[in-house]
């Protein structure tokens, strides 16, 4: 497998046949890929000249500190231990190596960072007519139904910008989209969503080029590219006067917290979101808990006043 642009080839064949692995079988991402790569790369300048096989924990250790003093980030340091393990892994299954020596050595703890997630308010703000400047176009069309989707829906930015056209039942009030490792799951649509959604089918037509099956299309008429959602995202925030950087990952935040706050089916909002695992869907509840901190301070009369 050729190693990604701008990413410096592995010297070791073994590391080329993991991420060949991963690639093929996984069906790891590029990004993914990338970013084990150059992990994997970090362990072999720390090795110098000692083989991968022959490393023990209190080396792998030793690169940690070095790690943690060149000023890598707890979390990031940990991904870097988790993309190590996982290639040892593979090692000793294959029988290319005696032991794990990640086994036994724990990440730094890192400060749990909680996601940015909107009010109800700020996203009835955000989606609820057309900002200041932005003309009743074509293009103004796509990005109210992007938008309305998103936080319908709770999708990632690369889900979204997957999307095809057959992937959308208006009828039923369902999109099925494809996630990570291509799992597909099949989620609900609201009513505001599927308005913004027949609006934009409707004029579709005059953006895309025929023969594009995506969804969502940009200038050119081909599948509209992430960083292009992005910054139209960042403007619509902009004019629409809400006053802080608005990102795609953040109404899939919102979609989250709202309906956890509304339901508190923590099992379905993970269905929803597509995480494998339901430690990953638990955050949202210490976001619920903010925002229900938040309304005991404002209206207890014993609650602490700032």
């Amino acid at each position: 497998m050729s190693p990604p642009a701008g990413i410096e080839p592995a010297t070791e064949p073994a590391i080329e046949q993991f991420l060949a692995e991963l690639a093929h079988q996984r069906r790891a991402s590029i990004h993914t890929l990338e970013a084990y790569r150059r992990d994997l790369l970090r362990l072999q300048n720390f090795a110098a000249e000692r083989p991968l096989t022959t490393l023990l924990p209190a080396h792998i250790r030793r690169f940690a500190m070095q790690l943690h003093g060149s000023g890598l980030a707890a979390r990031s340091i940990a991904r870097v231990l988790s993309a190590w393990r996982s290639y040892y892994r593979w090692l000793v299954r294959r029988g290319s190596a005696p032991r794990n020596p990640l086994d036994g050595v724990r990440a730094p703890k890192a400060p749990r960072i909680l996601p940015k997630a909107l009010s109800v308010d700020q996203a009835k703000a955000l989606l609820d007519g057309v900002p200041d400047g932005v003309a009743d176009d074509v293009a103004d069309c796509r990005d109210r139904a992007m938008f309305e989707l998103f936080y319908s829906s709770g999708l990632r930015l690369s889900e979204l910008t997957g999307l095809d056209v057959s992937g959308l039942d208006l009828r039923e009030g369902e999109v099925t989209v494809t996630g990570k490792r291509s799992k597909t799951r099949t989620l609900p649509l609201g009513s505001k969503a599927r308005a913004a959604l027949s609006d934009w089918l409707a004029c579709r037509g005059a953006l895309a080029a025929v023969g594009e099956t995506a969804l969502f299309v940009g200038a050119r008429g081909a599948r509209i590219a992430n960083g292009v959602v992005q910054k139209r995202l960042t403007q619509w925030a902009q004019r629409q006067g809400l006053g802080m950087h608005v990102h795609p990952h953040m109404l899939r935040h919102s979609f989250a917290s709202h309906v956890l706050q509304s339901s508190g089916d923590l099992r379905a909002v993970q269905e929803m979101l597509g995480h494998a695992n339901i430690s990953t869907t638990q955050i949202y509840t210490h976001l619920d808990f903010q925002h229900l901190a938040k309304v005991y301070d404002a209206a207890h009369p014993r609650a602490r006043k700032k």
